[in-house]
């Protein structure tokens, strides 16, 4: 888990809402941009691993991460045969568990793939009070 140090957020003046909102805005900011950061990445049974760590690392240094929690699915990374063929990272993938913190509030957010709306969701799972 990410400890995040507190610092004056010199931005706060242009947000007019409240921390639990803040917190969701913060939420899904991070979420899009995992998404189309890395969605299109080559990938492959050897490297998923790498690149699961790669992406929470990299969203763990964004302001107000609290934790994160990065898995691709195994099961649809098929070898392709040939040396120019090769799977890319797609959002059906990605399982993805981020926690926001944004002063005393806490957004639980998601992303995963939802096979009945045929569609890779971001969502919000809960926000709570520290």
């Amino acid at each position: 888990m990410v400890t995040t140090k507190k610092r004056e957020d010199r931005a706060k003046k242009y947000f007019k809402c409240n921390a639990a909102e803040r917190a969701a805005f913060e939420a899904g900011i991070k979420l899009g941009s995992i998404y189309h950061q890395f969605v299109g990445t080559p990938i492959s049974l050897e490297n998923v691993e790498y690149l699961e760590k790669a992406i929470e690392e990299s969203v763990k240094v964004q302001p107000f991460v609290k934790s994160a929690k990065v898995r691709i699915d195994r099961t649809k990374i098929k070898k392709k045969q040939g040396f120019y063929k090769y799977l890319t990272l797609h959002g059906e993938m990605l399982n993805i568990e981020l926690e926001v913190q944004y002063e005393d509030k806490i957004a639980v957010c998601k992303l995963e793939y939802v096979e009945e709306l045929d569609y890779p969701l971001m969502y919000i799972k809960e926000i709570r009070s520290e």
